[in-house]
């Protein structure tokens, strides 16, 4: 590429260090993409004839299909993905392969590719979060009776239906759906024609070359648009949050799985087994799921920090964007993959569900709100059901089997029909505000998904 400037050849272990093709390989795609519109542009711009873009298209299509069939074979001294395709191109057409960098630097190049990459790949995890979604969705569908206790701390707090805990992570991947679509946006933007950081005297139309490859727009500044790898570290920060809710949801499910809990069972499929203990089933998809959020973290970090110090424009050090990137993306692709697999197939055991619910302090705070409506103040109803909840420990009765004259030895506010609270069904049937886990919102929520979830 230099060989005019230098007297002599790279060393072996520069060319080693250096290198990028190892890993940039997997761009050949958008390389190609790219190589084909900035072709088509130079063709408008009068620096191709029609001969040599035909011959240019027809070679970089024919690049394409033996890469696809794992008959190219990459060279380690061309450094990078750009350089490999360019090589073949030109060794198979000749000049007109030559010609195909006019007016265009590898820094600019590489930006569009990772833009085109960005694009494509986060598309497709859209998909995936959406076929999560729809998973949760149904397993929330199919069991909307079940009822069990929501946790504060990791105690027992109070009652909720477990298809509101499953909708409350359907919730969170939406903000992420979001945040992908929201991203996109900005990552959508052609920084093809900016050369190597000002440009070229060879005014090629960078409006044509985004239409074709499926830009919103160009970029305004040659200099932000060679330096930007924002739109990386924002796509890393959105994958590394989705690793956080699925490692919250991770960290869930190996609670209701255990021997303590019991509240869901996962498949043998999903499961694993011990190579010392012949009974153990343990939820090692959980456990790595939850592993792999410091993996997605660690990425962030690394492109932040890689980023934080550098001059305009292209620095060397950018190289060192792509495998992190890389790396998030199979990585949140698969745990999206799996855990869509792993919850489908994931069995619910209603009456453990029920057994925990079922615990009279649950209904703690409701015994409180029926005292608030008999005209007790909260803080005064507080305490008053907190000094029940003690009677019930020191006596070991259940709250629900205290008397009523220990109750009102407590307080005249309490009467017969506050034994009424704890019945399950009307407890979770009173919650009726907009958004509380009664089964009629349930219902609503669940219909209100299927149909967001397929439009």
């Amino acid at each position: 590429m230099w060989k005019g400037r230098f007297s002599k050849q790279t060393a072996d272990l520069v060319q080693q260090f250096g290198e990028s093709i190892s890993y940039d390989w997997r761009m050949y795609r958008q390389d190609i993409r790219g190589s084909i519109a900035h072709a088509r542009a130079q063709l408008k711009f009068g620096t191709l004839t029609q001969e040599e873009f035909d011959s240019i298209e027809k070679g970089l299509k024919e690049i394409e299909t033996e890469i696809e069939a794992g008959e190219f074979e990459f060279s380690t001294e061309l450094e990078d993905i750009h350089m490999n395709i360019e090589s073949a191109l030109t060794a198979r057409i000749g000049d007109a392969g030559a010609k195909l960098h006019t007016a265009r630097s590898r820094n600019d190049q590489v930006a569009t590719d990772t833009r085109l990459y960005c694009r494509d790949e986060a598309i497709e995890i859209e998909g995936l979060i959406r076929a999560f979604q729809s998973v949760l969705v149904k397993v929330a569908k199919d069991n909307q009776e079940v009822i069990l206790p929501g946790y504060t701390h990791l105690q027992r707090g109070q009652p909720v239906l477990f298809s509101h805990h499953l909708l409350a992570y359907v919730e969170m991947l939406d903000r992420d759906l979001g945040r992908l679509r929201d991203c996109r946006q900005r990552f959508n933007v052609s920084p093809l024609g900016s050369g190597a950081l000002a440009g070229s005297t060879i005014n090629l139309d960078r409006n044509q070359i985004a239409e074709e490859l499926g830009f919103d727009t160009i970029t305004r500044n040659s200099m932000d648009a060679i330096s930007d790898r924002d739109y990386i570290a924002e796509l890393l920060f959105t994958f590394s949050l989705i690793g956080t809710h699925l490692s919250r949801l991770s960290e869930d499910a190996i609670l209701w799985c255990s021997a303590e809990f019991g509240f869901v069972t996962f498949s043998d499929e999903h499961t694993t087994g011990s190579s010392l203990m012949p009974q153990k089933k343990n939820p090692d998809v959980c456990e790595i799921t939850r592993g792999k959020t410091g993996r997605l973290n660690g990425n962030l970090v690394s492109i932040l920090t890689a980023i934080k110090g550098l001059p305009l424009t292209y620095n060397r050090d950018l190289q060192e964007d792509k495998e992190p990137l890389f790396d998030s993306i199979d990585t949140i692709k698969l745990t999206l993959q799996v855990n869509t697999e792993m919850f489908a197939e994931m069995t619910i055991n209603n009456e453990r569900c029920l057994e925990a619910a079922s615990d009279p302090l649950l209904l703690a705070t409701d015994l409180a709100d029926y005292l608030v409506k008999k005209g007790v103040p909260f803080r005064s109803a507080h305490e008053l059901v907190g000094k029940a909840v003690a009677i019930s420990a020191d006596t070991h009765t259940p709250l629900d089997k205290l008397s009523l004259e220990q109750l009102q030895s407590i307080s005249d506010a309490y009467e017969a029909d506050a034994f009424d609270v704890f019945d399950l069904q009307t407890a979770l049937n009173n919650r009726t505000n907009l958004g509380a886990p009664n089964f009629e919102n349930s219902k609503k929520l669940i219909e209100f998904w299927e149909t967001e979830i397929q439009s």
